[in-house]
């Protein structure tokens, strides 16, 4: 694929994922925020557990639905063999592992790099809205014994 098709498609895919995560990130809040006020009957421990582990795994799907879609593009376009292929180096790359026993083909290698410079920064934006969200609930905990 020629370099300016591979920025192009990589100007899509990126634009994709970063609008979905800050859709999925607002939607994860919003989330949590509901679950912390129907649950504020129940022990601290497991409303707060079971929030931080709903936003873990919200975490979770949304990163997994991102890899999912790049994957798809090297599956579809012939860039790798097998969806199984396109899956396992799509997440080495988007996590940034890159073990390197899985390749693309040089026509492919600029959007290749992108999905792992995609990846990295959509992983610290989950990062931090992890810890915020860890942060919040806390602060709810503080002011609800404050009450």
């Amino acid at each position: 694929m020629p370099l300016f098709a591979q920025l192009g498609l990589a100007t899509v895919i990126t634009t994709i994922t970063v609008v979905s995560h800050l859709l999925g990130l607002a939607l994860l809040m919003r989330l949590v925020r509901d679950h912390h006020r129907r649950m504020s009957s129940h022990s601290s421990l497991v409303r707060d557990g079971l929030g931080v582990a709903g936003a873990a795994g919200g975490l979770f799907a949304l990163h997994a639905a991102e890899i999912w879609l790049y994957a798809a593009v090297y599956a579809l376009s012939g860039a790798l063999g097998s969806f199984e292929e396109a899956l396992y180096f799509s997440t080495s790359t988007y996590t940034t592992i890159g073990y390197g026993d899985v390749v693309l083909p040089r026509g492919w290698r600029v959007f290749g790099a992108i999905e792992g410079a995609n990846g990295i920064i959509l992983l610290g934006w989950s990062t931090a809205f992890f810890v915020s969200v860890v942060g919040r609930i806390r602060l709810m905990e503080i002011e609800a014994r404050e009450r």
